[in-house]
């Protein structure tokens, strides 16, 4: 079997190479073995000898930054459900800080590297991101799950009442490092072979590039790169969420401006009998759009026509199906179909459940299910089809020849195999420990829980190298399903298996965006790997006590959002009841979801690789059914105007396109991480 091709809009491209790695870099060879890879990244893009990387300022620096993001991310969940990947912005704001250093010095401290930056972003990023999406989801979801006593209030149930500290801090810390040590095979794979995008990956490279660069290209890039983060930023603040930010309320309540989240709004375009649907419309942000840029049009049109597909007739058609369902509540008053919460028979389900006090429908609730199931077999698929060359990233198979002398070198940076056994061995003790002790979970489903984070981190890593979008819900959900047979009643062993998945999946897939940006610049994976792996006790350290300082009890956590807390405590007050709680359309969807996934990646394989362009893209339509359309569209519209600008003057779109798309995603995230970081500030101040 000859190395497998990989899909053309999920890599980058020959002609695109060059550029990703920067100046003066010849193109990979279109059909390279991963060997010929390795080689050619070694001899060309490789600086690790070249500079400063790993140091102890910028590991101390990088830490302090990350505990920083890890609270605007804790932050960030709770209050919108979303948490901002860091690595673009570890990589600016390590940047420019350590700038503010030297300037504060009056020049004594040396300026860093552009890889002593990198390495402070890592450790940030590791720090920042993945020790944070447990705390609010899972553990969020046991505060919410815990009733008051009789004659108590929200405000008695402390959060330290769920569970002791040590199981919280023992938790965070394996699940986190956990996504560190699956990043090593994963990398090898995924960046090294494959050379997916991991559009911030890209960005963050872009954007390090520029700043430290002074060539005459290069500072025309920077000019670029400035416009995109100062217009990206600005539209980060004016679409800033009511009541977010008191001072941003005052703000635009003086100027008499703000723009809207998203155009329409929801509320009064496109319902469904007289309801709402969340998350139809566009969203008023340049992240996506800039993101769909980078992703281009395969996968971004394959995410809108799934999610098109979903919210103009699958989902249409399946409320129809409710009302002629006698007891799901629709009945038909003077001709139209209204909904009368009284007419709800216990035990009936609905294939489209309602939110917001009966006045939103949610497609997504039941489609997840059937995406995720595309998503996961899609992977399954195809790691099938590649073996062989998964095999070479657990071994050191090797090429005689000219290759031979740059694959010894690269064997001596990359991360061996044996540090990945020697981490997972004792993390996967501490978590079959921590899991039988605090969650009552069998040892046995333990032992599953931690082989199914490897598959699911798989899974979310694929989507986040493809599309930029990391689906942690939709991992969480497929261990919560899981558990729902394993360990059925036991609502605590639902949540701590999907908390396992979910946070082992966001870690790993962050890192790998971050790992992305160092493969570019030419850093050393070990040294970065030892730096992502110093961040996460950064973030273990900072992010259990906030968690406890900004949610004491139950009652703090109310006055969130919390929409996926509250997701995450659904799903398990329903799934422990049984998988017999899923509508049975749910149910088709994932054998459905299961079949696509699979065919698809050997339709590709089958196919000549100049038709492959054509063919959609699994992980696109995976996604497209977890996400809301506005996501969806934003995409869309990013990847056709980047077609469009490549149409009529590719000089310019090689040239500008990507500093361009990087800089706007720069600018909003960063305003973004700033404004949680502020409004995390002003929240605990209040208290």
């Amino acid at each position: 079997m000859s190395a497998p091709i990989p899909p053309e809009d999920s890599s980058i491209p020959p002609s695109e190479s060059s550029s990703g790695f920067g100046p003066g870099v010849p193109p990979v060879p279109t059909n390279a073995s991963p060997e010929e890879k390795d080689a050619h990244w070694y001899k060309y893009v490789y600086q690790g000898d070249k500079m400063p990387q790993l140091t102890l300022r910028s590991v101390l620096m990088g830490g302090i930054l990350g505990m920083l993001m890890a609270a605007s991310n804790l932050y960030t969940s709770l209050a919108i459900g979303w948490g901002f990947g860091v690595a673009i912005t570890a990589s600016v704001m390590s940047y420019v800080i350590w700038n503010l250093v030297r300037a504060a010095s009056g020049g004594t401290v040396s300026k860093m590297s552009v890889l002593e930056n990198n390495c402070m972003a890592s450790t940030a990023s590791a720090a920042g991101y993945s020790t944070g999406s447990t705390i609010a989801t899972m553990f969020g979801a046991l505060l919410l799950l815990a009733d008051p006593p009789p004659g108590k209030t929200s405000a008695d149930v402390s959060s330290m009442s769920i569970q002791p500290v040590w199981v919280i801090v023992l938790f965070t810390l394996c699940t986190g490092l956990m996504g560190v040590f699956l990043a090593i095979p994963l990398k090898k794979q995924m960046i090294n072979h494959e050379q997916l995008r991991f559009p911030s990956g890209v960005a963050a490279a872009e954007t390090l590039r520029n700043l430290f660069s002074e060539a005459a290209g290069a500072v025309r890039k920077a000019y670029m790169l400035i416009a995109g983060i100062g217009f990206g930023a600005l539209v980060g603040i004016f679409n800033t969420g009511e009541g977010t930010l008191p001072i941003l309320d005052r703000f635009f309540k003086a100027i008499h401006f703000r723009l809207p989240e998203s155009i329409p709004d929801g509320r009064g375009f496109y319902q469904l009998y007289g309801k709402e649907l969340p998350g139809f419309g566009i969203d008023v942000s340049v992240l996506l759009v800039a993101a769909g840029v980078i992703t281009r049009l395969r996968v971004c049109l394959s995410m809108l026509a799934g999610s098109a597909l979903l919210y103009f007739v699958i989902g249409p058609w399946l409320v129809q199906l409710d009302q002629h369902h006698p007891g799901t509540g629709w009945v038909l008053q003077n001709g139209s179909w209204i909904f009368d919460p009284a007419a709800v028979k216990e035990n009936v389900i609905r294939n489209i459940d309602f939110a917001g006090g009966f006045t939103v429908l949610k497609f997504t609730t039941w489609s997840l299910w059937g995406g995720t199931s595309l998503m996961v077999f899609t992977s399954l698929a195809s790691v099938a089809l590649q073996w062989k060359t998964i095999a070479r990233a657990f071994t050191n198979l090797r090429k005689e020849g000219q290759v031979h002398e740059h694959i010894e070198g690269m064997k001596k940076v990359e991360v061996p195999t044996s540090w990945m056994i020697a981490g997972m061995v004792p993390i996967t003790i501490a978590m079959i420990f921590v899991q039988v002790i605090g969650f009552k979970i069998a040892w046995w489903a333990g032992v599953i829980a931690v082989i199914m984070a490897f598959f699911l981190s798989l899974v979310a890593c694929r989507a986040t190298g493809e599309t930029d979008t990391t689906p942690i819900g939709a991992m969480g959900k497929v261990m919560q399903l899981l558990f729902a047979v394993l360990s059925p009643g036991n609502i605590h062993a639902n949540l701590a298996a999907a908390g396992i998945a979910a946070n082992s999946a966001s870690s790993s897939a962050d890192l790998l965006t971050d790992l992305k940006s160092g493969y570019l610049l030419g850093a050393n994976p070990r040294r970065q790997f030892l730096a992502q792996f110093v961040g996460v006790f950064f973030g273990t350290i900072a992010i259990v006590p906030i968690w406890f300082l900004m949610v004491p009890n139950r009652a703090a956590l109310e006055k969130f959002a919390a929409p996926s807390t509250k997701a995450w405590e659904a799903v398990a007050r329903v799934l422990t009841k049984g998988i017999d709680q899923l509508p049975d359309s749910a149910k088709v969807a994932i054998l459905i979801g299961a079949i696509v996934g699979i065919a698809l990646p050997l339709i590709e394989r089958a196919v000549p690789a100049k038709y492959r362009q054509y063919l959609p893209s699994a992980m696109g339509l995976g996604l497209s059914w977890i996400i809301p359309f506005s996501n969806a569209i934003g995409f869309a519209i990013g990847a056709v105007l980047g077609k469009l600008w490549e149409l009529f003057h590719r000089r310019s779109s090689d040239e500008y396109s990507i500093s361009l798309a990087s800089g706007l995603i720069a600018g909003e995230s960063l305003i973004k991480a700033v404004i949680a970081m502020a409004a995390t500030a002003a929240g605990l101040l209040s208290k």
